[in-house]
């Protein structure tokens, strides 16, 4: 464990057990988001190769444009 996550859970026991377990909620539920999330992304990677595919094409057929972010 590194030092900055003791430091936390140092922290965290100083708080009253409801706003622990609350904290440790929130703490469980980013971690599952995460898990999720690279699963989502490691099951959609042939996609996103495709699309990223089919805009470089598009691009080198001179169908872009340069983004304007003062148009967004």
């Amino acid at each position: 464990m590194t030092q900055l996550l003791e430091r936390a859970f140092a922290e965290a026991g100083k708080l009253s057990s409801a706003e622990q377990d609350l904290l440790a909620s929130r703490v469980l539920a980013e971690l599952t988001d995460e898990d999720e999330f690279d699963r989502a992304i490691a099951a959609s990677a042939d996609k996103l190769a495709s699309l990223a595919n089919e805009a470089l094409a598009e691009h080198r057929a001179g169908q872009t444009r340069e983004l304007d972010p003062d148009r967004l």
